[in-house]
């Protein structure tokens, strides 16, 4: 399985909403939510003309407005007075996505949405700011032939008025630029690049965008800066903020000046200063050798989607909640993720762990040279000296291990977790990293053991359908009537599918918009991508269903091979 950089699921193209499921009478076929006061694509929606709300799973909804200052008008009226259970407020072009913490706050977020004066304007920060681009993108002679101009004059185009940022998303410091000459406007690649290099300046559309760090993407690349636009480090992490103003200027090539940030080091803190909130953590275990790949995961960093940062965290909830509940622990302590099992742990002290998700073989060694087998999904003593290895799963994909006080690391955006998308959180484990661990709580206690979680054969997924079935005739028959395999190119960002490929009915692209974790969106190629824990925050290809959000701890566990069906 390729390496979460260099593998994704289409980028910035790769979805446009969906988290989690709905189910019930309504929500097929008509966009409907299946609930009391909601509207639909096919009349015209709720909350005043030029309004249509589209269910986003069983806890979100996409609002469909006439344009952007609408758009921005909406964000800034949540922002400023939140609705119940409201999580993330994400604007796109057209839409606003928002997300709720369950499906009960739905009905509220609908009947809030019906008061909004969406005519009050949005205050904006129009700061200029400069970008040196050197124009030899990949797609910079595609771009000349497909508007008939010359790549000089593409450039001239580029450069000569400044472009207004209009929202953000798909990856932090990712910012929509719009404004620009109108005859830039060009699509998007049939097939999305899996690696677009970090810098790269890029035209889809009505916009154009600088990739700020490596990640997939599927807009045509028409040149590169050194600019860096996401740093943790400053005031404002983000360069370009909404409503700036930026001028792309022309170089014949770039010095690159720009000073190398290391990530923070898994490293415990400080004796002589200990946070004001923790007691200090321990060294308490070294990783002998990390598996395929294994990061700290918890349970991610909600509510800051508008910045362009996914959720991130477990891709199996289901999976940590039992490892950390099983030493004792609070359920969104963190702990190891490892891809495929054979991730092997040295205890430096003796520490009480639990392994849970894959079927994995667990054996320990002692530095006598004898050996016991601990249970999986139960916890465990790992004396001092004592070395834990995991097997290649039986079945399944993912395990997580946990140890009784939790895996310390620095937050960032206040979670532990390692996103590969963003590149937030601490750095992949390697051999030799020695992972600290924190203090059990007052009055915790170790649980008792627990049934593994068995997977189905095929597994089945349910589905609520949309927010965009409405681009396919026979789409959701045929991909609930169809066995797909999980390809190889599947990671932390998305599972891709493949089958029979799925064809739209709808001529030219979808807007950008919000997406969330369990959207099944469907590019040119007609093969889903089934969108996980970090995913790109906006995209354009169309949802054509939505996993029920009790449904995607399995998804996690699906190995490359598998096989996997959907359910209405």
């Amino acid at each position: 399985m390729p390496s979460p950089s260099s593998a994704g699921s289409g980028g910035d193209r790769d979805g446009s909403a969906g988290n989690g499921g709905m189910g019930g009478p309504g929500s097929a076929g008509n966009g409907g939510m299946g609930g009391p006061g909601s509207g639909t694509a096919g009349d015209g929606g709720m909350g005043g003309p030029g309004i249509t709300l589209r269910p986003v799973g069983d806890h979100a909804l996409l609002v469909e407005l006439p344009g952007l200052p609408e758009v921005l008008s909406l964000q800034a009226q949540l922002r400023e007075h939140p609705v119940d259970g409201q999580v993330d407020v994400v604007p796109a072009a057209r839409t606003v996505l928002v997300t709720l913490e369950d499906a009960r706050h739905v009905e509220a977020l609908a009947n809030r949405l019906r008061t909004l004066d969406l005519s009050r304007s949005a205050g904006q920060d129009d700061t200029l700011i400069t970008i040196e681009v050197h124009y030899d993108g990949d797609d910079l002679t595609d771009v000349a032939a497909r508007t008939g101009l010359s790549e000089d004059a593409v450039i001239a185009a580029h450069t000569a008025t400044p472009w207004v940022a209009a929202f953000g998303g798909f990856a932090p410091g990712f910012a929509y630029l719009t404004g620009g000459d109108p005859r830039l406007g060009v699509p998007r690649r049939d097939s999305p690049r899996t690696v677009v290099p970090a810098g790269s300046v890029a035209l889809a559309g009505e916009f154009s965008a600088v990739y700020p760090r490596r990640s997939p993407g599927g807009w045509q690349l028409i040149g590169r800066t050194d600019a860096a636009l996401w740093d943790i480090h400053r005031a404002q992490p983000a360069l370009i903020s909404p409503g700036n103003r930026v001028l792309f200027t022309a170089v014949r090539e770039l010095v690159e000046v720009r000073s190398r940030v290391l990530p923070a080091p898994v490293v415990p803190p400080d004796p002589s200063s200990p946070r004001a909130d923790a007691t200090p953590a321990r060294v308490g275990l070294t990783v002998v050798h990390p598996g395929l790949s294994s990061t700290l995961q918890d349970l991610g960093r909600p509510g800051l989607m508008a910045l362009g940062v996914a959720g991130a965290g477990a891709l199996d909830r289901a999976a940590l909640r039992q490892a950390n509940r099983l030493v004792g622990n609070g359920a969104g302590s963190a702990v190891i993720e490892s891809l495929n099992g054979g991730l092997v742990l040295e205890a430096e002290e003796d520490q009480v762990l639990a392994v849970t998700g894959a079927d994995v073989h667990l054996a320990i060694s002692r530095p006598d040279g004898g050996e016991r087998e601990p249970a999986l999904c139960a916890p465990f003593l790992l004396r001092a000296g004592e070395v834990l290895r995991q097997s290649l799963p039986v079945a399944g994909l993912r395990t997580y291990t946990a140890v009784r006080g939790g895996f310390e690391a620095d937050e960032v955006l206040g979670s532990r977790s390692t996103d590969s998308m963003s590149g937030l959180g601490p750095p992949a484990l390697t051999p030799g990293t020695r992972v600290a661990v924190g203090r059990p709580a007052a009055g915790s206690v170790v649980g008792n053991p627990e049934e593994p979680r068995r997977a189905g054969m095929p597994e089945v997924l349910r589905v609520v359908p949309g927010p965009r079935d409405d681009w396919f005739d026979d789409g959701l028959a045929r991909l609930c009537g169809t066995s797909w395999t999980v390809t190889a190119q599947s990671n932390r960002i998305g599972l891709r599918l493949d089958g029979p490929a799925l064809e739209r009915t709808r001529e030219g692209e979808l807007p950008s918009e919000g997406t969330v974790r369990g959207a099944l969106q469907i590019p040119p190629s007609g093969l889903p991508v089934l969108f996980l824990a970090d995913h790109p925050v906006t995209g354009g290809y169309p949802v054509l269903a939505v996993v029920a959000a009790a449904d995607l701890d399995r998804a996690a566990q699906l190995a490359p091979g598998s096989v996997v069906r959907f359910r209405i």
